[in-house]
């Protein structure tokens, strides 16, 4: 089976979900009470290789390598919340080393991490209006941060990768490249995520052709732009913003987001790595199997596998 997109076949790349298909991490009570092993095993049903962490997972690595052996997956990521612009650069490190150790554990290679220190997106206020604008002291503290908790993780070769988040002070593509331009190339690598950069505005192919080098981690992640447009325009939340549906998945007629060329793009620039597929929806309206299944369907027919 031949895809439309070259260069990203199975020897270099893995498709993998996020659990908040199932239920949401940011927003527990976005959860129709789907426990840990029905949530891995349809992603094996789905026909995904791994996942990334999410809350309801085993705390004890072993326990959870067990059960994702078990079903045929792996890691995608561990995430881990960053607080460096408001002076907790001892706290962030120690629970970076945490997650290090626990990567380590269950195997995996990458370990994704967002600035959440004066981050808005948690809180029932809009979330255009309100997320941080970092001062210049703000952005130093940020970016030795990130070299620093990257380099430890190259230490233990693994690859940090920055997730640019909505609500957040890096949130934008200009704020990507500011971020990017400050940091070590060999150590600190981009999570991109196609759903958080054109909710936020932006063309996630053009971030995609700046910086193919930097990224080494990819979220696929579809946005229905009416809604986008309405969390903007009402000043909605985050959180009222996934309720409605601002989120879904690649191959839904419904999103607006055209894949191809942007895998295209990380394709001919080489990329190995994840390709994992995410949409924070309500699952009591989205089946979590059935937007699993209609994404895999549509990256078998782009990737040809």
């Amino acid at each position: 089976m031949t895809g439309a997109v070259p260069n990203l076949g199975s020897n270099k790349v893995s498709l993998g979900v996020t659990p908040t298909l199932w239920w949401n991490d940011d927003f527990p009570l976005l959860d129709i009470g789907i426990p840990f092993e029905q949530c891995v095993s349809e992603m094996a049903l789905a026909g995904f290789q791994g996942c990334s962490i999410g809350h309801k997972f085993p705390a004890d690595p072993a326990e959870l390598k067990e059960a994702l052996d078990l079903r045929g997956l792996k890691v995608s990521e561990p995430w881990v919340s960053t607080y460096f612009t408001i002076g907790e650069l001892d706290r962030t490190v120690e629970n970076f080393r945490r997650q290090l150790a626990f990567l380590e554990a269950v195997g995996g290679q990458d370990i994704v991490v967002a600035e959440f220190g004066l981050s808005s997106h948690l809180q029932p206020i809009p979330v255009f209006d309100h997320r941080p604008e970092f001062t210049d002291e703000e952005w130093s503290l940020l970016t030795s941060g990130l070299d620093t908790i990257g380099r430890l993780a190259a230490d233990h070769g693994m690859r940090l990768c920055y997730h640019h988040h909505m609500g957040t002070g890096v949130q934008t593509a200009e704020d990507i490249d500011r971020l990017l331009a400050g940091t070590d190339p060999d150590h600190v690598h981009l999570l991109l995520d196609t759903g958080h950069l054109r909710f936020a505005g932006d063309d996630p192919l053009e971030t995609a052709e700046r910086h193919q080098e930097r990224i080494k981690h990819v979220h696929l992640k579809n946005v229905r732009q009416p809604v986008a447009d309405k969390v903007r325009s009402d000043r909605l939340s985050f959180q009222e913003g996934i309720q409605q549906g601002v989120f879904t998945v690649p191959g839904d007629p419904d999103g607006v987001i055209d894949f191809q060329p942007v895998l295209a793009t990380l394709g001919n620039a080489g990329y190995e790595g994840w390709l994992v597929v995410e949409a924070e929806q309500d699952p009591s309206k989205a089946c979590p199997l059935a937007y699993a299944k209609m994404a895999r369907s549509y990256l078998a027919e782009v990737l040809g596998w």
